[in-house]
């Protein structure tokens, strides 16, 4: 009997009441408790130890999960890493206490793990030693199997007809001890992910769209590690009001004073200085920290210690001389934004305007989002710059040169060669 099925038969995990009218769909059955009752949270060598063994010793893909701390710390590092397994049942493991878990992920390396959004997790898993060789992404086999809510809880409700608990979710999980309702919810976030997977496989099998899936869950597992962002700072919310290169070294100084700060107390970012208020710092260019004080971000609560360090920051932009101010913009590696190819290049904006409509149209066609058959940034680059020769083999090897998997060049190179060829997109 399968996970869902025992938590069906359990009736002390269903609401109460009678059953519904045949002519009425039975309601979806709320997951009140794990089947297995909470498991202690394992937090030092010697349970890891039976976990592990545990593990190794089960069948079946792994379900696997993790929690973060985002907005309250600083970086994106786990705070609970739970799993489960058909024969080793649920396990939830706080990696602060434990912060090399690499045992665990060599004891079940060779197994399919089954993860809901797998990019979100694996950083955090890979930085305490849990690198999965094979994985099901159920977020993902969602998306291509055209689902039109891929949330773990639509999900589990649409495809296995139970209800998830959502009340959790952005907790600050580096809260300790982590309080019981928060550890069942936890543990009812992997109780029914294999079962999820085994229903999804089903259903991408029946669409004829299994092998797709699991060419992009290889890609996944193999995927390097994203290296550094050039120039974070850059990033900051508001930044498009920011145009003078003056204030950009504010804007540089600030972030880089917050992160600081923020990295030595652990704690998020925004909760040392907003985004908006750098940018009006930026913006405003106070001469003091009187000035400072009287914009929006800094009066409010802020003593005059934090005042200073910040103005400090202000100060030291301001003083820098014109040869060490950021350039606008950062260097451009590939195409031009879109908007501006009418002007750029009519020709290059007449073979995107038609690939957009072409893979639009194919998307629908199979049912799936349109950056999932192919990302944007890859039909803009083909367009931008297509190959010399527009046939089938020349777009194909155009498009896996930037990484497309197999099964999306051989849907999508058709498309883009006649997208390519439209009347007039050739001209000058």
């Amino acid at each position: 009997m399968t996970d869902a099925q025992e938590t069906a038969a359990d009736s002390s995990l269903r609401t109460t009441g009678g059953a519904p009218p045949d002519d009425v769909e039975p309601a979806p059955i709320p997951l009140l408790e794990p089947r297995d009752g909470i498991p202690p949270v394992i937090a030092d060598e010697a349970s890891l130890a039976e976990v592990i063994a545990a593990f190794a010793a089960g069948s079946g893909p792994v379900a696997v999960d993790a929690e973060r701390a985002s907005g309250y710390r600083y970086g994106q590092r786990a705070y609970l890493v739970q799993l489960r397994r058909e024969g080793a049942g649920t396990a939830l493991i706080d990696p602060v206490a434990c912060p090399d878990l690499s045992g665990l992920g060599e004891a079940i390396s060779g197994v399919e793990w089954v993860l809901h959004a797998a990019t979100q997790d694996l950083p955090c898993l890979r930085e305490i030693g849990m690198v999965p060789t094979r994985l099901f992404d159920t977020e993902l086999a969602g998306r291509l199997a055209g689902f039109p809510r891929v949330g773990l809880g639509a999900m589990v409700e649409s495809v296995l007809g139970f209800v998830l608990e959502k009340g959790h979710s952005a907790v600050d999980w580096s809260t300790r001890p982590l309080p019981e309702p928060w550890l069942r919810y936890a543990a009812l976030d992997v109780e029914l992910l294999v079962d999820l997977r085994d229903a999804l496989e089903k259903e991408l099998d029946r669409q004829g769209k299994l092998d797709w899936a699991r060419q992009e869950f290889d890609a996944i597992a193999q995927a390097e590690p994203a290296p550094p962002r050039k120039d974070p700072w850059r990033r900051t919310s508001g930044m498009h009001k920011v145009r003078r290169r003056r204030q950009m070294a504010v804007v540089r100084e600030l972030w880089e004073s917050r992160d600081r700060i923020a990295q030595r107390r652990d704690i998020s970012p925004g909760k040392v200085l907003g985004d908006a208020a750098i940018v009006e710092a930026a913006l405003s260019l106070p001469v003091n920290v009187q000035a400072l004080a009287a914009l929006n971000g800094f009066g409010h609560r802020m003593g005059r210690r934090q005042l200073e360090q910040w103005q400090a920051a202000v100060d030291r932009a301001k003083a820098l001389p014109d040869s060490e101010l950021p350039q606008p913009g950062q260097p451009v590696t590939g195409p031009p934004p879109p908007r501006a190819w009418a002007d750029k290049d009519p020709a290059a904006a007449a073979r995107l305007s038609a690939a957009r409509a072409a893979v639009s149209a194919l998307a629908e066609e199979l049912n799936m989002p349109q950056e999932n058959l192919i990302t944007p940034d890859t039909v803009r680059r083909v367009c931008w710059e297509p190959p010399g020769s527009l046939d089938s083999g020349a777009v194909a090897a155009a498009l896996a040169g930037y990484g497309a998997r197999a099964w999306q060049v051989e849907l999508v190179a058709p498309v883009l060669v006649a997208a390519l060829a439209v009347k007039g997109a050739s001209a000058p």
